[in-house]
C-alpha cells in the first residue's frame, strides 16, 4: 500500500507500507522533504509499526510526534505523515482518484446559486454526482451573509435598497460578500469528505485553494494562501473562501475573487469597517477594488476560461451540467429556504 501527501506550500509526503491482521507490520516514509538527524526516518519507520490499519489521524499523529522528539523537519509535520499513512490505507483519497465535473452555465438569482451549493453538495455526498468545481455567473447583484452572520450588523437595509441589492444567507459560515454580476469570480467545489480525510478545517482550506493558486500564478500573480481563509498577492487580498461540512459525507468549499469591485457602493450596502475595507486592498472608499483585473489586465472571462484550463490540466476534469433533477430540488429550496425571510434573518 502507498499513500502520498503534499503539504500545501510545502513538500511531499510518501509511505509505503504492508498491512496483515489489521496491523502496520512495514512503514517507509520518504518525500523531498528535510529531516533532522538522519536517524529520525528510522524512528518515524519503526513507530508506525503493530500500529491498527484503522488508527485516526489524531493517533497516528501522536505515535509520530513521539517519534521525533528533539528532531528537526522542514516542509512537513507529523500530521502529514499520518495523512499519508491514511491515504495508504484507503481511508482517504486523492485528487487523483476522482474524476472532476466543471460546471459553468447561465446566470442565476442570489437564492438559487445558495440552493444549487445545498443540492449538489448532498448529491456529492449521497454518490449521484462526482465531485464539481462549479462557476457561478449571477444574475442580479447581492449580498451573500454566511450563516452565523447577524443580518442588521452586516447589511445596511436603506443602501442594499438604494441599490437593488438583494440579500442571501448561505449555508456555510465566514463573512459578507458583496457581489456584482461581472465583478466578481465566484465557485464552489464540492468534494467527498475522504479527500479533506484527517485536514483540520485550516489545512483543508489550503489544500483545497492548492490548485487556484496555481492558475493565479500562471496568470502573473503571485498569490498565497493566507489563514484561515483568505487568498492574498503582495497588492493584497484577492479572495475569500467559506467551508460547509455536510453530514453525509460532502464538503463544499466556496470561494469568491474580487475582479472589479465598486467599493464606494460596498460600504453603502455593507456595515463594514475602516479596517476591514483596508483588508480588501484599498484604503479609500472612492475606488476599486480590482485586484484581478489590474493585476492581469485580462478579461473577467478569460480569467475564468485560464482558471478552468489549469483545472483540467491538473486533475482528471469533464465538462458537466446541473441535472432537472438538481434544478427541480434547487428551485423548492429557493421557495421555502434561501428565497424566504425566515432563513435570511434567522440571525436577525
Amino acid at each position: 500500500m502507498r499513500g502520498e501527501y503534499k503539504v500545501p506550500g510545502g513538500k511531499l509526503v510518501a509511505v509505503d507500507l504492508d498491512v496483515a491482521d489489521g496491523r502496520i507490520t512495514r512503514a517507509a516514509v520518504s518525500g523531498d522533504f528535510f529531516l533532522e538527524p538522519d536517524e529520525a526516518l528510522d524512528a518515524i519507520n519503526a513507530a508506525l509499526l503493530g500500529i491498527s490499519e484503522g488508527a485516526t489521524v489524531a493517533q497516528l499523529t501522536g505515535v509520530v510526534q513521539g517519534a521525533l522528539e528533539g528532531a528537526i523537519l522542514v516542509g512537513f509535520d507529523a500530521p502529514a505523515v499520518a495523512i499519508a499513512v491514511r491515504r495508504a490505507v484507503g481511508h482517504a483519497t486523492r485528487w487523483e482518484d476522482h474524476t472532476f465535473e466543471i460546471v459553468h452555465e447561465g446566470p442565476e438569482s442570489p437564492a438559487m446559486h445558495m440552493a444549487l451549493d445545498q443540492v449538489l453538495s448532498e448529491a456529492v455526498g449521497e454518490g449521484t454526482r462526482r465531485p464539481t468545481l462549479r462557476i457561478w455567473e449571477w444574475g442580479a447583484p447581492a449580498v451573500v451573509i454566511g450563516s452565523f452572520q447577524s443580518l442588521r450588523n452586516e447589511v445596511d437595509d436603506d443602501g442594499a435598497v438604494r441599490h437593488g441589492i438583494t440579500v442571501v444567507r448561505r449555508i456555510s459560515g465566514g463573512g459578507a460578500m458583496f457581489i456584482e454580476p461581472g465583478n466578481t469570480i465566484t465557485y464552489s467545489l464540492t468534494v467527498p469528505a475522504s479527500l479533506v480525510e484527517g485536514l483540520s478545517f485550516e489545512r483543508s482550506y489550503a489544500f483545497l485553494d492548492d490548485w487556484v493558486l496555481g492558475a493565479l500564478g500562471e496568470l502573473g500573480i503571485e498569490a498565497s494562501y493566507v489563514p484561515i481563509n483568505d487568498i492574498a498577492s503582495p497588492a493584497g487580498k484577492i479572495a475569500g473562501a467559506a467551508q460547509k461540512r455536510l453530514a453525509n459525507g460532502a464538503v463544499l468549499h466556496h470561494v469568491t475573487m474580487a475582479y472589479d469591485i465598486d467599493a464606494t457602493k460596498m460600504l453603502e450596502v455593507l456595515r463594514i469597517g475602516r479596517e476591514k475595507l483596508s483588508d480588501k486592498g484599498t484604503a479609500s472608499a472612492n475606488k476599486r477594488v480590482d485586484p484581478l483585473r489590474s493585476q492581469t489586465q485580462m478579461a473577467r472571462s478569460d480569467v475564468i476560461e485560464a482558471f478552468k484550463n489549469h483545472f483540467r490540466r491538473r486533475y482528471d476534469a469533464v465538462d458537466g451540467a446541473v441535472t432537472p433533477d438538481e434544478r427541480a430540488r434547487a428551485e423548492q429550496l429557493v421557495a421555502t429556504k434561501f428565497g424566504t425571510p425566515e432563513w435570511t434573518a434567522r440571525v436577525p
